[in-house]
C-alpha cells in the first residue's frame, strides 16, 4: 500500500470555493478539537476514544504527532462562513488505510459529516480500499458511511474506552474486496 500524500502537499481549497468544506488544520482549530473530544455525549457515541478525553497534555502530544506524520492526512471541516466544525483524517492501521471523522455535536444531523467525508474521499484521499469503523449502535455514523459508499465488511468486539466495556464494532470498506475484520 502506498502512503497517502501529506496534507502539507495538498493545496487548501480557496475560501468560498464550491468545494471549500475542507481545509488545512490550523493551530487555532486545536482548542475546538479538544472541546469536541471532551464532550461526554459525543465521546460516548464515538465509543472508541482516548482513555482520558480531558487530558489536555495527552491531546496536545497526540495532535502534534498527527500533524507531523507524513502518513496521516488530516483536514479541518469548515462551514461556508469559515467556522471550524470538525475534522476528517486517513491513516494506516495494521497495513490498511482507514478514515475517521469527528464533528462537533452541535453540527450533527445537518449533512456536514456526509458532505465532508465525501469530499475528502473524492478530492483528497482517492486510495482504495479504505476502511472505516463505527460502534454498532452509532446509527448516525453508519448512515454517513453508507451514504459515502462504504459497505459492511465485518463485525468484531473491542474495548471501548468511552463506555468502559467491550462492545460490537462494525467495519466498513470502500473500494476493493473487503478484508476480514480484525
Amino acid at each position: 500500500m502506498t502512503s497517502p500524500p501529506h496534507p502539507a502537499t495538498q493545496p487548501a481549497p480557496a475560501a468560498g470555493s464550491a468545494s471549500g468544506l475542507l481545509r488545512q488544520v490550523s493551530a487555532e482549530d486545536l482548542p475546538l478539537f479538544f472541546e469536541h473530544q471532551s464532550d461526554k455525549e459525543a465521546v460516548c457515541m464515538a465509543a472508541f476514544t482516548v482513555k482520558n478525553p480531558d487530558d489536555h497534555e495527552a491531546f496536545r502530544v497526540h495532535w502534534r504527532r498527527l500533524l507531523e506524520d507524513p502518513d496521516i492526512m488530516v483536514l479541518a471541516i469548515a462551514q461556508e462562513d469559515g467556522k471550524t466544525v470538525g475534522h476528517v483524517m486517513s491513516y494506516a492501521m495494521e497495513g490498511s488505510l482507514e478514515v475517521t471523522y469527528w464533528l462537533g455535536r452541535e453540527y450533527w444531523g445537518r449533512g456536514l459529516a456526509t458532505r465532508a467525508l465525501s469530499e475528502f474521499l473524492r478530492q483528497h484521499q482517492p486510495a482504495r480500499p479504505i476502511y472505516a469503523r463505527a460502534a454498532a449502535d452509532n446509527t448516525a455514523s453508519i448512515r454517513v458511511l453508507t451514504k459515502c459508499g462504504f459497505v459492511l465488511s465485518g463485525r468484531n468486539r473491542d474495548y471501548a474506552n468511552a463506555r468502559g466495556a467491550e462492545i460490537e464494532e462494525c467495519v466498513f470498506c470502500l473500494g476493493g474486496a473487503p478484508a476480514e475484520a480484525v
